[in-house]
């Protein structure tokens, strides 16, 4: 099957009830790549389940999810971006390892497509620029760190805190412990939490302007925070695996939505789904 016949579609991802929302909606732009390169069925399914189980509870909790498909890189989607009032980019394929500086082969690497990076990349400094509420998951963790001038681990070793071991499920539990008077440990209400989990990249030499919220129990950064911006957080674990924990997955799903009711963003265009 061909890379085309893998490609994910709006109809598979986004459920019906947006439009049976309020005028008064908070936006949140959902930034995520239908398809990559060698997606292949199991990353078919995986990224169907997770962006469907995103856009649920974003749903569910009364907030109008737009989808913006970043391998698509379609320019007209910067000012739906633009005009949300929050913005969550999710998983997907490798960050190509140029872009921070790696040279030499990436073991184990998967799914890159350069064009996708740099819109996100892009998006992304846009959003921490104009302080918008941004929540940036597993890629979207690594996609954060690089657009602010970090650099990726490219593949972990061992990686069996992080990922299923060869023939065994890619996901996992793994156990996260948080920083004190980071964002995420007052919205799980505890420092340490169990997360879904299945990466072999992660957050490497830390951006400037961001600071490390979480990490696993052999010190890989699971997560960083932007002090200097009112809600900007990069999560590498899966809060939308629905095998992880619902409760913890709607802790945080309600805080973005709550940041994005309060947001105060510069005048723009109205938000809109491109053609």
């Amino acid at each position: 099957m061909s890379n085309a016949d893998m490609a994910l579609t709006a109809t598979d991802v986004v459920p019906p009830g947006f439009a049976d929302l309020p005028p008064d909606a908070p936006v949140v732009a959902v930034v995520v790549s239908l398809t990559f390169p060698g997606m292949a069925k199991e990353s078919h399914e995986i990224m169907r389940a997770f962006t469907r189980s995103a856009f649920d509870e974003l749903l569910e909790l009364g907030a109008r999810a737009v989808l913006v498909d970043s391998a698509a890189a379609d320019p007209g989607f910067a000012p739906v971006v633009a005009a949300a009032d929050a913005v969550l980019f999710l998983g997907g394929g490798d960050v190509d390892a140029a872009l921070y500086g790696h040279t030499g082969p990436v073991p184990n690497e998967y799914g890159t497509d350069r064009r996708a990076d740099d819109y996100c990349v892009d998006l992304i400094r846009r959003a921490v620029a104009r302080d918008q509420p941004v929540l940036a998951i597993c890629r979207g963790s690594q996609l954060l760190n690089v657009a602010l001038g970090g650099t990726l681990v490219p593949d972990l070793q061992p990686a069996r805190l992080h990922k299923g071991a060869a023939g065994q499920p890619l996901f996992l539990d793994e156990r996260l412990t948080l920083e004190p008077a980071s964002k995420v440990a007052a919205i799980y209400g505890r420092e340490r939490i169990v997360v879904r989990s299945g990466h072999h990249q992660a957050v490497g030499t830390v951006a400037p302007g961001l600071v490390v919220s979480a990490r696993a129990d052999d010190g890989v950064i699971e997560g960083t925070e932007h002090p200097g911006r009112r809600w900007v957080i990069g999560i590498q674990w899966h809060p939308e695996d629905r095998q992880g924990s619902a409760v913890d997955r709607r802790r945080l799903f309600t805080d973005l939505v709550r940041q994005a009711r309060h947001a105060v963003l510069p005048a723009g265009p109205p938000a809109r789904t491109p053609a």
